[in-house]
Order: C-alpha cells, then sequence, then structure tokens
C-alpha cells in the first residue's frame, strides 16, 4: 500500500507551532522570570506541551503525560528531547507567571491580526466593520470559590460556585480578542469600558452591563460612536420622539431625542444626549431598545450594528466548545489562567491557518479534523484544502486495472 498523498516529512503539530517564534517565547519567559530554576522544561516547552493538550482537549494532566508516551518518537520535531512528567508539567503551571502566556498571545495577536483582518468574506462589509469594536464578558465555571469569588447559587444545593469572568475586546473584522482582562464572576462589567483607550471615529458595541452615564459623554466628547440595549430602569426627558409605520398601519421604528442627567461628585449635574431607536425584532415578536449618542446614522445601520455584537458570542462559544475549559491542568488561579491564555494562543493560531485555506472550513469542523490529524506526518494545507485526494487516487488506481476473472468466462 503507498503512501498518502498528503505526507509530509514533520507532523502536522509541527507546521502549526511554525507560527511561533521560539527565540521570542523564551525571552519574554526570562524578562517575566519563567526560567528561574529551570532546567530543561523551559517556556518553549511549557506552551508546547500545553498547546498539545488543549487543541486534543485533554482533561487532565495524566491523559497528557501518557499520551506524550504514546508520541515519543514525534516529540523531536517540536523541540522536546525528554520524558515529561505529571509532577513537572503541575509544578509548571503553578510556578511559571502566567503573563507570561499573556504577552505570548499579545505578541501573536500584533503578529498576525493582518491577517485575520484580511478575510475577504464572501458578503461585502459595510464601511462602518473596520471601525467597529465588541466589548462584552464571559464567565467560565470553576470548581472551588475560593479561587475566585463565584456569584450566584447552584439552583438544587444551594451552594456558590466559583467562577472566573474572562473580560474580551474584540475588532468585529478580525474575530479574535485584542484586549482581555481576567477577573472573578462578581465583578461587575463596566470596568472594561475605557474611553481613554479610544479613539475618535471609533464605534463601540456592547450591552446594556456598560451603561455609564459619565463615560457616555466622555466617548461623545472624544467623537466615539457606542450602541448598546436599553435599560427599562433608565430614566430620561424626551425632546423628541417621532415613529415610521408600515403600509399596514405598524410601527417600523420609533427614534427619541433624549437627555440623562445625573448629579457627580462635586454637586456637578452632568447631562447626556443620546437617541433611542426602537424597532420590532420579527423572530423573537417583540420590541427592541438601543441606546446610541450617534444622532447622524440611519436607524438600520445603528440595528445591524447592534446585531454585530453576536459575533463576540460566537467567539466565546467557538472557544468553549472546541477547547477544554470545563476541566483545568491545576488547582492554583496562576494553573487556571495559563490554561485559557493557551486557549486563547490554540484559537488564535488555527483561525490563521484558517485563513490560509482555500477551501470553506467551520472551526468546529477544521479544530475536529486538526486535532485527529495533529500528530501525523501530512502536509496541513494539502490535506485540508482537498481531503479527498488521497480516496480519489485509490478509485482511480482500483478502475484502471484489469477486472479479476470469472467463472462464466
Amino acid at each position: 500500500m503507498g503512501k498518502s498523498t498528503h505526507f509530509l516529512g514533520q507532523p502536522l503539530y509541527g507546521q502549526i507551532i511554525k507560527l511561533l517564534d521560539k527565540p521570542k517565547i523564551l525571552q519574554i519567559s526570562r524578562g517575566h522570570g519563567g526560567e528561574r530554576y529551570t532546567k530543561r522544561f523551559d517556556g518553549w516547552v511549557h506552551l508546547v506541551v500545553m498547546l498539545y493538550a488543549v487543541i486534543m482537549r485533554f482533561d487532565s494532566l495524566r491523559e497528557i503525560t501518557t499520551s506524550l508516551l504514546a508520541e515519543a518518537r514525534k516529540l523531536s520535531h517540536l523541540g522536546i528531547h525528554f520524558k515529561i512528567g505529571k509532577s513537572t508539567l503541575a509544578d509548571a503551571n503553578k510556578r511559571r507567571p502566567e503573563a507570561v502566556f499573556e504577552e505570548i498571545y499579545r505578541q501573536l495577536y500584533g503578529t498576525y491580526r493582518h491577517v485575520l483582518s484580511s478575510d475577504s468574506r464572501s458578503r461585502k462589509e459595510p464601511v462602518w466593520m473596520k471601525r467597529l469594536q465588541i466589548i462584552d464578558s464571559t464567565t467560565i465555571s470553576l470548581f472551588s470559590n475560593l479561587i475566585f469569588k463565584g456569584v450566584g447559587r447552584h439552583p438544587k444545593n444551594g451552594k456558590k460556585k466559583g467562577g472566573i469572568k474572562v473580560h474580551t475586546v474584540i475588532h468585529a473584522n478580525e474575530g479574535v480578542p485584542s484586549d482581555i482582562k481576567f477577573t472573578s464572576a462578581a465583578t461587575n462589567d463596566s470596568f472594561m469600558l475605557k474611553p481613554s483607550t479610544l479613539n475618535k471615529g471609533d464605534i463601540m458595541a456592547m450591552d446594556r452591563a456598560y451603561i455609564d452615564y459619565e463615560k457616555f459623554e466622555r466617548l461623545t466628547q472624544k467623537g466615539v460612536v457606542y450602541v448598546t440595549k436599553m435599560k427599562k430602569s433608565l430614566k430620561f426627558s424626551i425632546q423628541e420622539d417621532c415613529i415610521w409605520q408600515t403600509p399596514d398601519g405598524l410601527m417600523e421604528v420609533r427614534i427619541q431625542h433624549v437627555t440623562f442627567t445625573k448629579l457627580v461628585k462635586g454637586g456637578e449635574v452632568l447631562t447626556h444626549h443620546a437617541r433611542i431607536i426602537t424597532y420590532a425584532d420579527e423572530r423573537k415578536h417583540r420590541l427592541v431598545s438601543l441606546l446610541t449618542n450617534d444622532m447622524d446614522y440611519d436607524p438600520a445601520e445603528i440595528i445591524a450594528i447592534y446585531r454585530q455584537r453576536w459575533e463576540i458570542e460566537l467567539l466565546f462559544k467557538q472557544m468553549k466548545q472546541n477547547f477544554p475549559l470545563k476541566y483545568f491542568y491545576g488547582e492554583s488561579a496562576n494553573a487556571i489562567k495559563i490554561q485559557i491564555w493557551v486557549t486563547l494562543i490554540a484559537n488564535l493560531l488555527l483561525m490563521v491557518m484558517q485563513r490560509g485555506l482555500t477551501r470553506s472550513w467551520s472551526f468546529s469542523g477544521l479544530a475536529t479534523m486538526v486535532r485527529i490529524n495533529l500528530m501525523y506526518y501530512v502536509d496541513f494545507y494539502g490535506l485540508f484544502n482537498h481531503p479527498e485526494k488521497d480516496w480519489e487516487s485509490i478509485l482511480k488506481a482500483a478502475t484502471g486495472e484489469p477486472p479479476l476473472p470469472s467463472l462464466f468466462d
């Protein structure tokens, strides 16, 4: 039996980690004190092993180290020339600062963001897409309330469960986090909205957890547009109120120019002017009210901007479905953060690889195929651009052979 037409001289995983800069990673690790008291298990080996674990979706240290024993002859391609024990990996997750992996992620994002943003999608993007940023958070449940303060209680036993909240900002045309912060699940989201980091012309889409009149007024003064969902409890005075109807007499859209007032420190009164755009969501059969400081955009564009906020929810779903974020490889806050940072790195690397393909793949389909073939000696682009090639060659060879002799000839 002949070799696969996709055969290559190194495992598929070796091709993925070629996107990483080993000297730079070791430099980052040394800069954060990650190479102290280290003989062989340096920052590079640590990252390679953890990436291997999250891509393969392993749930425990035992699974990781046992699998590495089976792949011993292939590890030299990855720069690993020694046996890795469970205690070695556990100690590294506890001691090497998670700031090492944070900086690695930020360096990778800076290196490859142009590849991610240059994705030519099938639809024509609106002019505001490149200026749109989306902000939100997701909570990852933990086994203990002692590491990160939990929020809410279990509906059956009444116990409060720990959780780490991942606060995230993404650029809508990139699809990966551009800024990330970790807090306990009990932390309010609003601290992540920072007007000082935004520039004139930027657009921010967010949910109602970020409503803050003072910050909204600072955004307006800087020329930054925000779009969020209204809270029912907000109090305001209406300056202008217009309703557009369909030919059938139903409300199509309602636009209200409103003023919010708030008493701030020092006894001053803060005044903020905004627009409320209310429309009928036909899919959910209810009215939706959006709040924005933009007075010029067509209401349809404001609605489209807010709907684009769903991109960040899809990112959270993508990460939780395709990587192990239910079971952690350590019980310390440092180990948990390392695993999340490595998950973010794995997600970014696979998305960069995905952008280089001519064939269309869903991320889940790509991640599954990568996991199955991770340590096989196959060419990534050859396999994923033409996965049927081996079968085509087999069938072609089979039909070209002379037929077997028959008893009835």
